[in-house]
């Protein structure tokens, strides 16, 4: 079978190829070995990639799979689009039990230091849905997708972008404020909220007019030197000038005369 499909992609007309297997989980399964498969999907990768650039190898899974890891490293493509489709009751527990609901409602670090632990629990999904205190799936033609995009460029540290879509059976993509299991939670962007000026509504003057700021501009400073350093010459050394204050004991006696040194 691994011979036959390698064949057809090498045969294929020469254009634009999607090869889609639908069953990576039960071709590892008929294989039997998770390096074997891991290597099958190389080579497959490979030549669709020399087929035409614009080709692309589209794997499904299903999750939890020891297969996710290996494909979605860098050394089996630099280039990825990763999409996983999450249960929207996910989103409304985040939000109601961490008060965090998805980006643009809030901050997009604190959400998603929240969401990606939580969503690479199964069981714990699988509780939210059908467990004993689960909310169900809610609409079962609605699910969001997490998208994961990771670009080819950029060397070592290759750009990765991670976003949350919403798809429904009736719209496909669409955004997430549009999935009706979604609508009792505010999905609205942040709005910076303007800061109060302190010196507004209170019974006196705290700001200065034009001629007061020009008139404390004037006020020399309290230094000798009036706020201007000491310029030195190159023959002149640094020395210190000390006007006694009249609280200083100033005794011009040695206190040591009566010692024989």
């Amino acid at each position: 079978m691994r011979d036959q499909i390698i064949t057809a992609v090498k045969q294929a007309p020469p254009r634009s190829l999607n090869v889609v297997i639908d069953a990576v989980d039960i071709l590892a399964s008929d294989i039997g070995s998770l390096s074997e498969t891991y290597k099958f999907l190389k080579e497959l990768l490979r030549v669709v990639h020399k087929h035409s650039q614009d080709s692309r190898l589209i794997l499904h899974l299903l999750r939890p799979s020891p297969l996710i890891h290996l494909l979605t490293e860098t050394r089996f493509s630099p280039s990825l689009t990763l999409v996983t489709a999450h249960p929207p009751v996910l989103l409304t527990h985040i939000a109601t039990e961490y008060l965090t609901p998805p980006p643009p409602a809030s901050h997009e670090a604190k959400f998603w230091s929240i969401f990606l632990p939580i969503s690479e629990r199964g069981y714990d999904i699988e509780q939210l849905v059908f467990g004993g205190q689960g909310r169900g799936c809610g609409d079962p033609d609605e699910f969001v997708a997490e998208v994961v995009v990771r670009s080819a460029e950029g060397g070592r540290k290759r750009a990765v972008e991670r976003v949350l879509e919403g798809w429904s059976s009736a719209d496909g993509p669409c955004d997430l404020t549009t999935l009706s299991s979604l609508k009792s939670l505010r999905l609205k962007a942040l709005v910076a909220q303007p800061t109060s000026d302190p010196t507004q509504n209170v019974s006196f003057n705290l700001t200065l007019t034009v001629s007061q700021q020009e008139s404390r501009a004037q006020v020399p400073l309290p230094y000798a030197h009036e706020g201007k350093p000491l310029s030195l010459t190159n023959n002149q050394a640094g020395a210190i000038f000390y006007d006694p204050d009249s609280a200083d004991d100033i005794d011009d006696d040695d206190p040591d005369e009566d010692l024989d040194i």
